[in-house]
């Protein structure tokens, strides 16, 4: 059953339009006409493979990522949610890089990009005789040509800029949104190695290399690069952190190259012109009563990630790849990221608080066994279809068959969790009565979660005036008269300590062969230490990056906890 909120966005984004701007397809037809071309790729069996495919979406127990959904079907019509591409030292191949990315961005996709091959700014060119702009103008560049630019005609695209931690202009690129205005369409996050955080623990000097000549143009304290870092990313949000090292001890194809960027939220790290192709599925789907009491349905479960790891191979033969590189590649490594969201609600469900051993346990019993899963899943495609094409160079061969390079991912899950009705990704309720701003430009939805008030009807705690107080703060921490495990509960995002946001992203880190974007939200009032410790922490855990977000550093954020009867407060 779609919510209201749904129906919203699926008309806004997804449903296909006539030459007047009038939608023209029903929801039903929707998940229909994208199963129908996905199943395309099936040579015998298509009628029952396509079903299945419908069924899976329509139950809301799985969907794919945005463009997929928007665009399945159309002519021409490119299907991956994720791109990598290189930015060489030269004008010509920056500028061939814009053209590309433009295209993608257009056709719903975001773009990951490492700008550390750019010499420094001010450093000499010589078939000018001038001096280089450095990459934070080029930046500005991609930044401006984004803003007009939007994804798959619907949004806006999305950028994730990189640069290594020891180019010379790090220091400019860390404030580089210090000023709230700038590259506005960028994530951005420091390229970090361990030797870079050595010399941050042992107080160490830290030399910066020119790209241009590979020589070191000048030393800084490497506890001075860090403490910009984390001052700005108490400021601002930004920039996050990419652990280079870890990314690239996990690279299947390290033959292929070193990787060096991200897709925009940094779950999928992937070499220079790959793209992936997502899916989420929804937990809250493969949950059942037994005797009373709620357990996950590990059979349920099972069937999804088959059906779902079929679906994403299939969508990687049926893309319409625009550029040469891009098809070589992608198809050579058959990357797909499978993942979850309604992880949040299902603990509702289940009666575990998030922040609990108890729940971060499950969380790696869980992702565990999807990986496992997926990886059966990959083994049985390769043994009917053939491996990927360059499994012969992969860290697989030659024991371990895969039709899939890689197979889990957590995404972000943004507006799929809302056409799903249920919470984003592996993130904690956000707060039990929230505005969502911006998700569709700049109109406004409102939601109160509707597992907290069942839970509360259930607890007979439901009332008028519990209602009225939730709707005007988004939180139950502060009313005396529910139980204090009810509170525990029912914590909210803001609410949940530091800690127990690193250890969740490290439970799902740990059985997920990509990567797990995961916002580590933080109150107000949190220290610029603190985000020092929780940066610090996440590189100890292994990590493959780290994003925080301290409420209201931003004057625009996404999710607001406010008054529904004052929205001039938002």
């Amino acid at each position: 059953m779609l919510t209201d909120n749904a129906i919203q966005i699926l008309k806004a984004r997804y449903l296909l339009r006539d030459a007047k701007g009038m939608v023209r397809e029903s929801p039903d037809q929707f998940f229909r006409r994208v199963a129908k071309f996905i199943a395309s790729a099936e040579e015998v069996d298509r009628g029952p493979w396509e079903t299945q495919f419908y069924k899976i979406m329509a139950s809301l127990e799985f969907l794919p990522n945005s463009p997929t959904l928007m665009n399945a079907g159309l002519p021409n019509g490119q299907l991956s949610a994720c791109f990598v591409l290189p930015i060489e030292d030269s004008l010509a191949g920056i500028f061939t890089t814009l053209r590309n990315a433009a295209l993608i961005h257009q056709s719903g996709g975001g773009t990951g990009y490492n700008f550390s091959k750019i010499r420094p700014k001010d450093d000499p060119v010589s078939s000018s005789g001038g001096k280089s702009s450095g990459p934070i103008a080029f930046m500005k560049i991609y930044d401006a040509a984004t803003e007009y630019v939007k994804q798959g005609g619907k949004r806006r695209g999305a950028n994730m800029g990189i640069l290594n931690v020891d180019h010379p202009d790090i220091l400019e690129f860390i404030t580089s949104k210090t000023d709230g205005n700038s590259l506005q369409n960028f994530n951005i996050s420091v390229g970090i190695t361990d030797d870079f955080m050595h010399a941050v623990k042992n107080q160490e000097n830290w030399k910066l290399i020119n790209p241009r000549t590979g020589k070191a143009q000048k030393t800084v304290k490497a506890a001075h690069i860090w403490n910009s870092i984390v001052h700005e990313a108490w400021k601002m949000g930004d920039p996050g952190l990419i652990f280079l090292d870890a990314i690239n001890k996990n690279n299947p194809n390290p033959k292929q190259g070193s990787i060096q960027s991200t897709n925009p939220c940094g779950e999928v790290p992937l070499l220079d012109f790959e793209s992936c192709n997502l899916g989420s599925l929804n937990l809250t789907k493969v949950l059942i009563k037994d005797g009373g009491k709620v357990k996950i349905n590990w059979s349920r479960l099972e069937t999804g990630i088959q059906i779902a790891m079929r679906f994403l191979d299939n969508v990687i033969t049926v893309n319409h790849y625009f550029i040469p590189q891009i098809k070589n590649i992608s198809t050579a490594n058959r990357k797909v990221g499978l993942g979850v969201m309604g992880w949040a609600e299902s603990l509702l469900f289940l009666g575990i608080p998030y922040a609990s051993e108890e729940a971060v346990n499950l969380a790696a019993q869980l992702m565990e066994f999807i990986k496992i899963k997926t990886y059966e899943s990959s083994k049985a495609l390769a043994q009917e279809r053939g491996v990927f094409l360059s499994w012969e160079e992969s860290s697989y061969a030659p024991n371990k068959p895969m039709r899939n390079a890689t197979c889990n991912s957590i995404a972000p899950t943004g507006t799929i969790s809302v056409i799903a009705n249920t919470s984003y990704s592996i993130e904690p309720l956000y707060a039990l009565a929230y505005k969502r701003v911006g998700v569709l430009e700049d109109q406004t939805q409102t939601e109160i979660n509707p597992i907290f008030m069942e839970k509360m009807q259930q607890f007979g705690l439901w009332n008028q005036k519990i209602k009225a107080e939730v709707l005007q703060s988004g939180s139950i921490q502060h009313i005396p008269s529910i139980p204090t495990e009810i509170k525990k509960l029912f914590e909210t995002s803001l609410e949940i300590p530091w800690e127990y946001h690193l250890l969740h992203q490290r439970a799902f880190q740990k059985h997920t062969d990509n990567a797990v974007s995961k916002t580590i939200n933080l109150p107000e009032g949190i220290t610029i230490k603190e985000i020092s410790e929780i940066y610090q922490k996440a590189w100890e855990y292994e990590l493959k990056g780290i994003t925080i977000y301290r409420d209201n550093s931003k004057t625009r954020q996404v999710l607001q906890k406010c008054n529904f009867n004052n929205a001039a407060e938002c």
